[in-house]
């Protein structure tokens, strides 16, 4: 069977996938139909944190497949709990509600937030105000909370209920909180925006906005989250702590999981029958969840984020000061951005065809989203091949 050719008869066409098919991955590496190996800088899109195939989690997902894969929310099970109480205790939250997906925990904290504020005799404040630039997934809730024309493009009319500001702009926030406002809900570094990280009070001036209008405070952490930025949660570098905050992605290093978490007085209008997900929090997929978080802290990967995004932006740097096209270089840990003055999909194709996966968003920002355990020597290779191919397409551009 030809992957390719039989994918794009029988599969929906809503991706614009490359011309490669993978068939295999370990550590940092994957392999396509062809046997030819990339180093990938990817990594699902932030998703494979401790790589392809780690060993434990392989076992893990093997001992738990034996014993228990799925009997829905109506009971109680091991993993579930173990995992929720080990998230609780590692954040600012006291409860925990388990989806599959981003989308299913900004879905869940959209409806939280709502639901707080009608329990409490407030029914009429239910706008939330959120970012442009922002992405929050592709349901029609969180895609009516997304500041990007071309997300929301096609389905109009997109929800009620929702203001959008610029990121990083805290007179405009300001303004745009009113008495309708139940909550503020963005992202602490935009990560399909652009790479985009705040000013450094800018959070703290937002957790204060919200104290004063009596609104919550929405952390979407889906991309930040579980150890990209150097922190298990994005917000622990700016000394504040949202009410309600979303996890997925890296929580199951590639398994479908996504996580809500609030504190106990918001968490309280969640109540039996207020909202449920059928595969949400399954055995399989929370004990391979609570295994990556307890390799990612007690094993030393995520001390090292820190170091690995500096040294990874410091040689970007260098990259820019050779080469004009790059424009700026912005990040937090390994969530990192090159701003181009060009389009950037050419030059992702010819990493590609050397043997590194790259990503592009915003048409025009270089995102380098490698797995935790990425090491120096294959940042070193990735750097070394993004210089010759900026060179070739400089050459070629005369």
């Amino acid at each position: 069977m030809d992957i390719k050719i039989t994918a794009d008869q029988h599969i929906a066409n809503t991706y614009a996938r490359f011309p490669l098919a993978l068939v295999k991955g370990q550590g940092c590496t994957v392999w396509d139909d062809q046997g030819k190996s990339y180093v990938d800088f990817v990594a699902g899109i932030a998703v494979c944190n401790l790589g392809h195939a780690h060993p434990a989690l392989v076992e893990t997902i093997s001992a738990q497949a034996k014993t228990l894969w799925h009997v829905s929310n109506l009971y109680y099970t091991q993993p579930q709990t173990e995992l929720a109480a080990w998230l609780t205790e590692h954040s600012f939250a006291d409860r925990v509600f388990f989806g599959n997906s981003g989308a299913e925990a900004n879905e869940a904290a959209i409806k939280l937030a709502r639901k707080y504020f009608k329990d409490n005799g407030t029914p009429e404040r239910f706008r939330i105000v959120s970012m442009k630039q922002s992405f929050h997934g592709r349901t029609m809730a969180t895609l009516s909370a997304t500041g990007q024309e071309k997300v929301r493009k096609g389905y109009d009319p997109i929800l009620e209920g929702f203001d959008f500001v610029p990121f990083n702009d805290i007179e405009d926030l300001s303004c745009a909180i009113g008495p309708a406002t139940c909550a503020v809900m963005l992202e602490p570094v935009q990560g399909e925006g652009g790479i985009v990280v705040p000013g450094k009070e800018y959070l703290a001036q937002v957790r204060r906005l919200c104290d004063e209008a009596g609104c919550l405070l929405i952390f979407d952490e889906v991309q930040t989250g579980i150890g990209r930025t150097g922190k298990l949660f994005a917000y622990e570098h700016f000394g504040i702590a949202p009410d309600i905050l979303t996890s997925a992605k890296a929580l199951g290093n590639g398994l479908p999981i996504g996580a809500m978490l609030a504190t106990q007085k918001v968490a309280a209008s969640f109540v039996p029958g207020a909202h449920a997900s059928t595969f949400g929090g399954t055995p399989l997929v929370t004990a391979v969840a609570l295994k990556t978080l307890k390799i990612l802290t007690e094993e030393g990967i995520l001390d090292q984020v820190e170091e690995k995004g500096s040294y990874l932006r410091q040689q970007l740097e260098k990259l820019k000061s050779k080469h004009p096209i790059i424009q700026e270089v912005r990040g937090l840990g390994l969530l990192v951005g090159a701003r181009l003055n060009t389009a950037g999909a050419p030059i992702v194709k010819e990493c590609m065809a050397r043997g590194y996966l790259i990503n592009c968003v915003q048409d025009n920002i270089l995102r380098f989203i490698p797995p935790l355990i990425i090491s120096k020597e294959e940042i070193d290779g990735m750097i070394q091949c993004l210089d010759e191919v900026i060179k070739k397409e400089q050459s070629s551009d005369r």
